[in-house]
């Protein structure tokens, strides 16, 4: 037997409420995975820095036991290449967090980031987290 007044809505449809909490879940998602995407930028730039500067540290101890009247204070970018890892032919530079490359400072032991006037660059604000470092 059929109803007298059938109904002119369809047995199951979404709300204007659920579809309003499934896009905003949506939008969340999405905007942590930005978030998480630059943490992850960051992070890798600070590890291919700590990288560099290890292998920095590495051709100045390599150096100093070949060379061991010399004073790590008139070390040279020049006299650190030869003992670099894998041949390289230049000083390897870092990219800051903006972007900017900047030079290692090679007459300091363990060697750092050259901010511009001596300064030394760690955006991490800690020099024993091995980012942006050498550490301890």
């Amino acid at each position: 037997m059929q109803s007298p007044h059938p109904s002119s809505l369809p047995g199951r449809a979404f709300t204007l409420l659920e579809m309003s909490i499934v896009l905003m879940v949506l939008l969340a998602l999405v905007g942590s995975g930005f978030f998480v995407s630059s943490e992850m930028t960051k992070w890798k730039l600070g590890r291919q820095a700590s990288e560099d500067l290890r292998s920095v540290y590495s051709a100045q101890r390599m150096y100093l036991a070949d060379n061991p009247t010399a004073s790590v204070a008139n070390l040279t970018a020049a006299l650190l290449i030869p003992y670099l890892p894998n041949q390289a032919t230049v000083l390897p530079t870092v990219t800051s967090l903006t972007g900017a490359k900047l030079t290692i400072l090679v007459n300091v032991s363990p060697p750092v980031i050259n901010a511009g006037s001596g300064a030394t660059y760690d955006p991490s604000g800690n020099s024993k987290d091995s980012l942006w470092d050498v550490g301890e």
